[in-house]
């Protein structure tokens, strides 16, 4: 089956639903899963100052796939991270660096050496995960902007969860890998 790709949401939203009810089964069926879920909502929640704070919880590496980026918050924390000696990674969409807000955030991250890719392909990379040292994965509709922040409605789910997060890793350096549909932005 060939999904639209208005329907890559409905994909995303029905595999955490799966998840959801898999965690629902573990425990009704004996077993006991170690894995916290955090909802966060924009605009009265401010997820971006949440993420600053995970990304300045990290210690060995923050993968960040994100279709907008523009928030000076996130922009900071990542800096931050990043001269700590965190791995930091950025994969973005190429069309949204036609905004000047995107294209700055992205060139202050290449600026500290911050490697960034983005897509090749026809498609959007609208992917929106973060995943944090194998023990942290948020996703959701939330791009890394200030409007989104601020104005949006917007869903942040924070998983605190390490198979999740291993799942996220590698989904990541995936796409990281795969000089067909990904490069690096100079």
């Amino acid at each position: 089956m060939r999904l639209r790709r208005s329907d890559a949401h409905s994909r995303s939203c029905v595999s955490l639903l799966i998840w959801l009810l898999v965690a629902v089964l573990s425990v009704t069926s004996g077993e006991v899963s170690a894995a916290s879920i955090e909802v966060w909502y924009s605009p009265e929640d401010e997820p971006l100052q949440k993420v600053a704070q995970i990304y300045e919880q990290a210690t060995r590496y923050i993968f960040v796939a994100v279709y907008g980026l523009t928030s000076p918050i996130v922009v900071k924390a990542l800096l931050n991270a990043g001269k700590h000696g965190v791995d930091v990674r950025v994969i973005t969409d190429r069309e949204r660096l036609n905004d000047p807000n995107q294209r700055r955030a992205v060139s202050a991250l290449w600026e500290a050496g911050i490697p960034v890719m983005i897509n090749r392909h026809d498609g959007l990379m609208h992917l929106k995960q973060v995943v944090v040292d194998d023990e942290v994965t948020a996703s959701g509709s939330m791009n890394h902007t200030t409007s989104g922040n601020r104005y949006n409605d917007e869903r942040l789910d924070v998983i605190r969860d390490h198979p999740i997060a291993v799942q996220s890793r590698e989904k990541f350096l995936s796409m990281w890998k795969d000089r067909t549909r990904f490069e690096e932005w100079k």
